[in-house]
């Protein structure tokens, strides 16, 4: 006995192995199941499953065992064998409400989640006031995002005890109020559970928290904290960097953004978000650098291609403008938000087909955005279109009836 569990906590699977026969052959059925239980602890899936098949073999109705082995074969994937296992739990049996929580678990696994809900119901209306069974609850509850009962479930649990098989309760407290967008009482969960415990995850969760919440010097602690104590925890400094920013304190935000990418050189987002901040504190160079980066990572990121092409216009590069808008044309690539400023381009190119066409197509949409109209009117008024310059003009005047300009040339039009 004593050699087999030295062996099992060595990690030495040969002689786990050498011993197993031997071990099943002389030794009490208590030992042995001791022995299942130590295997499953350290991972030993296979040897578990056998020696709770022999153990099956001299008790085939005891209903712990049937659970253990299903547990065991859910572990190797053996979904189908677990549920047969557990419908064999009697009803009358002490251990039938364990057996529905696996059942639970199963059918959870499966993306059944009514029919999982359904069997951790049956339990508690055996055990209604089992803590186990109603973690159970809040667990399934919060992944089919039902926040605010999950909420409950673990408030109750919290004014019991903190932790619970094994899981800090204010820590699952601060992460359900994240996810149901209550950052600020997310915040105060988190910071109960970093006194227990300080854990990257932790550290992330109230940066972000703190930032939903406005209180952005209360992030920039935190990430600061989590980037000492993990300089490899990617997340942190687009958040960290964000932070800073909020504040802008836009040099420090750029630093930040800059020692992200050193960590993570594929994160188009870091990209992206350098190139914001580079031009904030006018880099116009590197910004551009940047957010190429980021649209080489990926070409449809276009959040990052229109931050480029409005650069471009606001530099006067128009040619830039329609190579960058051409190229994406050729990857039947539509993003109607480039229009205005690829209109304005080919303008200034003197395509002027080509940028009534592009104009045309983004009144649609741009019907509310003056700038965009009132480019778009003297276009038409140069190009010799008086009766849709007309209803541009019109339209000016509806949105701003107090500007002179737009009044005037209505009066010019009539």
């Amino acid at each position: 006995m004593n050699e087999m569990m030295q062996a099992i906590q060595d990690g030495d699977l040969q002689q786990v192995n050498a011993f197993l026969e031997r071990f099943l052959m002389n030794e009490a059925p208590e030992a042995q199941y001791e022995i299942a239980e130590m295997l499953m602890h350290y991972g030993y899936l296979e040897e578990a499953a056998r020696v709770l098949e022999h153990l099956a073999f001299i008790f085939p109705e005891e209903a712990q065992i049937l659970i253990d082995r299903a547990n065991v074969a859910m572990e190797l994937g053996k979904e189908d064998e677990a549920l047969e296992l557990l419908l064999a739990v009697k009803e009358d049996a002490p251990e039938y409400p364990q057996a529905l929580l696996v059942m639970a678990d199963y059918y959870q696994m499966q993306g059944l989640f009514e029919v999982a809900e359904k069997r951790i119901n049956e339990a508690l209306a055996l055990l209604p006031n089992e803590p186990l069974l109603q973690f159970a609850k809040a667990e399934l509850l919060f992944e089919t995002g039902r926040f605010s009962e999950a909420a409950r479930l673990y408030e109750d649990l919290y004014e019991l005890d903190k932790q619970i098989a094994g899981v800090l309760l204010a820590a699952r407290l601060a992460e359900v109020y994240r996810a149901g967008a209550a950052y600020e009482t997310a915040l105060e969960y988190y910071m109960e559970a970093l006194e227990e415990e300080v854990t990257p995850d932790l550290l992330f969760g109230s940066g972000y928290a703190a930032f939903q919440s406005e209180k952005y010097e209360t992030a920039i602690q935190q990430l600061e904290d989590l980037k000492e104590l993990d300089p490899d925890y990617f997340s942190a400094y687009l958040l960290l960097a964000q932070s800073y920013g909020m504040l802008e304190d836009n040099k420090k935000a750029y630093q930040t953004i800059q020692e992200g990418l050193m960590r993570d050189e594929y994160d188009k987002a870091l990209y992206l978000y350098a190139g914001k901040m580079a031009l904030k504190n006018s880099l116009p160079a590197e910004a551009e650098q940047h957010l190429q980066q980021a649209i080489a990572l990926d070409p449809e990121y276009m959040e990052a291609t229109l931050v480029l092409i409005s650069l471009y216009a606001q530099q006067e590069r128009y040619e830039h403008v329609i190579e960058l808008y051409e190229h994406l044309q050729q990857d039947d690539i539509d993003f109607t938000a480039l229009y205005p400023f690829v209109a304005e381009a080919y303008d200034k190119e003197e395509k002027f087909e080509k940028a009534y066409e592009i104009y045309k197509a983004a009144y649609n949409d741009f019907n509310e955005d003056v700038s965009f109209l009132e480019k778009y009117c003297y276009f038409l008024l140069e190009d010799g279109k008086q009766e849709e310059a007309f209803i541009v003009a019109k339209r000016l005047g509806e949105l701003e009836p107090t500007v002179e300009e737009w009044q005037l040339l209505l009066e010019r039009f009539e």
